[in-house]
């Protein structure tokens, strides 16, 4: 059995979860919606407010399922009821963003300004303050959206190992180089 599969899942006051015949959960909170389809080898019980996963067998694609599936529930319920957030930090002199409702302006060193639509499901916010760093807040009830978008901005420009310049998350440590050293004579 799944070490992370056995866990229970508890649901909060004010969040619903529906399971359909074909094994399809749908979680409902005061943050939005969000659906998952679930393997047919996965059961799900649901009895007074905590949910439980359980297998069909012991193989290996069954526990590993079993893990996979209980963790990304349990992402759901947490999802709907408080949501996630990540703050980006983009670090490099005359590197700026504005966002303008979902659309993203990202100025990054490059000859040109880069426009990234944001997806509905992502309330993106922009933070620049004098002498500090310009700041990228995503938050979304949807944790898988919320990394893919993440991720997205991230590449567009990563951080170096030199200068540390580059878009990188708050509260990353970046793993540094030393620069060139003057020959010895």
């Amino acid at each position: 059995m799944s070490r992370i599969g056995k866990l229970a899942i508890a649901i909060p006051q004010g969040v619903e979860v529906k399971v359909s015949d074909n094994n399809v959960v749908a979680v409902k909170g005061k943050l939005g919606e969000l659906i998952q389809a679930v393997d047919p080898a996965i059961t799900i019980k649901i009895e007074d407010g905590i949910m439980n996963l359980s297998t069909a067998g012991e193989s290996k694609d069954h526990k590993s399922k079993h893990g996979l599936y209980r963790s990304l529930l349990n992402n759901m319920v947490t999802g709907v009821s408080q949501g996630f957030t990540t703050v980006q930090e983009l670090v490099g002199v005359g590197f700026k963003a504005d966002a303008k409702g979902q659309l993203l302006e990202l100025s990054l060193g490059y000859s040109h300004h880069i426009y990234l639509q944001i997806p509905d499901e992502v309330k993106v916010e922009t933070v620049t303050e004098r002498g500090k760093n310009p700041l990228i807040k995503l938050s979304s009830a949807d944790k898988q959206l919320l990394g893919q978008v993440a991720a997205k901005i991230r590449s567009l420009r990563k951080p170096e190992p030199y200068k540390g310049k580059g878009i990188k998350f708050q509260g990353e440590e970046l793993r540094r180089k030393a620069g060139k050293s003057a020959e010895k004579k």
